[in-house]
């Protein structure tokens, strides 16, 4: 890895593998930090020993990484390595299994991802009760565990807890990693987990009596493999830093995301709704160009059926005869053309539903549940999977459609667990068949907001959905956790009107536009209702996130109090909010109030000509004079040649 090392050792009797060592290059050199001394008392030798990845039947009291029938006892096999990952095999002849537990180390990011690879060696189904990624064993044993957690409309909330004893546990069941927790873990700010599956997940943390804290991730079981197949875990992403975890996590996002520039765009959602009605989506095209977006994209209810949520989901055609020549006129206006689908879902009012009850998912004798007047097709099936193959082909075939927005609005139910997995893997699939068949269309990842954000997902989209809620203030508050998850590109972000859900306060339309710069930049106010003035203003501040749009994208990020600073190869810029009291100033003495920056060296010059120490901006700060029309702040710092 760039800058850390992660070393492993199989213990002296072959029985696993152990933790030696994980932190800066050259931490391996002396007595591991994790290893146990002492005699045993109560527990097995497993319970007590910093282990990667072990069965029930081996640790059975301090938390086993898979579970089976009977459970199993592993011996070592052999290692190898071959295309840049190690791979330990370690076998059971009576349980009749093969676990392979595999490495990958990245080389340029401090990032080390990691999965099983667990084999049927018998003669009969093997069920896999739990089935973990990976486990780590960390030396420290009263942990601050970080974790983003929250509902629907407020996602990615970033919290803390001390953990003395005992364990901690996040998850979902909801069939997509869900709105109440993100399937991301941070241990002291020092060593983090990010889990890269679009499914049902946990993740755990436990302080172990040998003073070790282990944390382990994985699907949700059970799983059924059979004779002579193999099953891979999801991959657990390990990333260390001692000088930021986020940073990591963005320089990860950005090796594994393909080079696409983000346009800014305008969604006709919070302007119409259901209503789609041509002319007036023309008039929206019209002003949104005039503003410099570059992409304007048709939400939810453009097809035949859809003039509320209780129809026309399966049913995907255009509801207007005229749909082809509205998306050749949006392009005329210099604008790439998206649409919104949903194409894991079904209305029972529709044509789809009609044809192909056994489509979705239910249970027999039993009516299938609704959630927002809508079903979830089994995409589990091969028939599903092509039809929605054959319906996004379709559409992005007849249409000049340059940006798909996926969406999913409700979760599985009636859906037993052991299908979990082959629904997400046709997902995957679907994903990776856009890409290669149409590789100059931009999808975006939504699933009722932050839904489905986790690392698979980031990796087969172009960007993703935080939130369905775009007030100012809790949208503040939702981008600041989700930024310690992903990185900017990723994070699209909408300028509306939408009053706050949870902090009501009114705040400038600079405000909003600049909070939606610290990622990808998109409008969802009914422009029609702006006054000049704030066209105009909105104009200007489009074209001043398109000249820092490359450093807010390809640039290392720190999370600031209140402030995102990104620090480029030619310039420093920091986005800026005021939330709170103002000074008082000018009608009573005070002081500008500051933000103190990160990663700096040298001098630099602001574009009124101020000249700042790094030592000034990194211990005094940045001033900001925050008055109640300046509420937000872009300041752009340039390297100076000297004080």
């Amino acid at each position: 890895m760039a800058t850390t090392s992660y070393t492993v050792a199989v213990e002296p009797g072959g029985r696993w593998a152990e933790l030696v060592a994980w932190g800066p290059h050259g931490v391996e050199v002396g007595p591991s930090a994790l290893k146990t001394h002492g005699d045993l008392h109560f527990i097995t030798e497993a319970d007590a020993a910093p282990v990667e990845y072990v069965p029930r039947g081996q640790r059975p009291f301090t938390g086993a990484d898979l579970e089976v029938d009977g459970d199993s006892w592993f011996t070592f096999q052999g290692a190898a390595e071959a295309g840049g990952v190690l791979r330990l095999a370690f076998v059971d002849a009576v349980a009749g299994l093969r676990a392979v537990l595999c490495y990958r180390p990245e080389t340029s990011v401090d990032v080390l991802s990691r999965w099983v690879e667990i084999t049927n060696t018998s003669a009969e189904p093997l069920r896999l009760e739990r089935i973990g990624s990976a486990g780590v064993c960390l030396p420290t044993s009263s942990p601050r565990l970080s974790f983003l957690h929250g509902e629907w409309a407020r996602e990615f909330q970033l919290d803390h807890v001390d953990l003395p004893a005992g364990g901690f546990r996040i998850g979902s069941s909801y069939g997509v990693p869900g709105h109440n927790y993100a399937p991301w873990l941070s241990v002291d700010d020092t060593w983090g987990v990010s889990l890269s599956w679009s499914g049902s997940w946990e993740i755990t943390a436990d302080v172990e009596p040998s003073g070790l804290t282990r944390v382990r991730a994985g699907m949700l079981g059970p799983v059924v493999v059979e004779p002579g197949e193999t099953f891979t875990t999801p991959e657990l992403a390990l990333a260390y830093s001692t000088n930021g975890l986020a940073q990591v996590w963005h320089a990860y996002d950005r090796l594994r995301s393909r080079k696409a520039r983000k346009p800014v765009l305008y969604n006709s959602w919070e302007a119409t709704g259901f209503e789609v009605d041509l002319p007036k989506q023309r008039e929206l095209a019209r002003i949104a160009a005039d503003l410099g977006a570059e992409l304007f994209v048709v939400d939810d209810g453009w097809f035949a059926g859809r003039h509320d949520d209780t129809g026309g989901l399966g049913d995907w055609y255009p509801e207007s005869p005229d749909f082809g020549g509205f998306v050749d006129d949006v392009r005329a206006m210099g604008l790439e053309f998206g649409l919104w689908v949903e194409p894991e879902s079904v209305s029972p009012k529709s044509r789809l539903y009609a044809d192909h009850p056994d489509w979705v998912y239910r249970l027999p004798g039993r009516e299938p549940t609704l959630i927002r007047n809508q079903l979830l097709l089994n995409l589990g099936l091969s028939e599903v999977y092509e039809f929605v193959l054959l319906t996004l082909d379709r559409l992005l075939t007849d249409y000049r459609i340059g940006y798909l927005k996926w969406d999913m609005n409700r979760p599985a139910t009636e859906r037993p667990l052991d299908q979990d997995d082959a629904h997400v893997r046709n997902y995957w699939r679907v994903l990776r068949h856009l890409r290669e068949k149409h590789p100059d269309v931009l999808v975006e990842g939504c699933a009722g907001g932050g839904g489905r954000t986790d690392l698979a997902t980031t990796g087969l989209v172009d960007v993703v959905w935080p939130s369905d809620n775009t007030a100012p203030l809790d949208r503040l508050k939702i981008q600041h956790g989700f930024l310690h998850m992903h990185a900017p590109h990723l994070m699209s972000s909408w300028v509306t009107d939408a009053p706050g859900v949870f902090d009501a306060r009114p705040r400038s339309l600079k405000f909003r536009f600049v909070l939606a710069m610290a990622g990808v930049l998109g409008i969802g106010a009914d422009v029609r209702h702006w006054s000049t003035g704030e066209r105009d203003e909105a104009k200007a501040l489009i074209a001043r996130y398109k000249e820092i749009r490359h450093i807010v994208h390809g640039s290392e990020a720190h999370l600031l109090d209140y402030a995102v600073q990104y620090n480029g190869e030619d310039r420093v810029v920091v986005l800026a909010w005021n939330t709170g009291a103002l000074t008082g100033v000018p009608e009573v003495p005070g002081r500008p109030s500051r933000v103190k920056l990160r990663g700096l060296s040298g001098s630099y010059v602001d574009e009124n000509g101020q000249v700042y120490s790094a030592a000034h901006l990194t211990h005094v700060g940045l001033p900001f004079a925050w008055t109640a029309a300046n509420d937000a702040d872009v300041v752009v710092l340039r390297p100076s040649a000297g004080l």
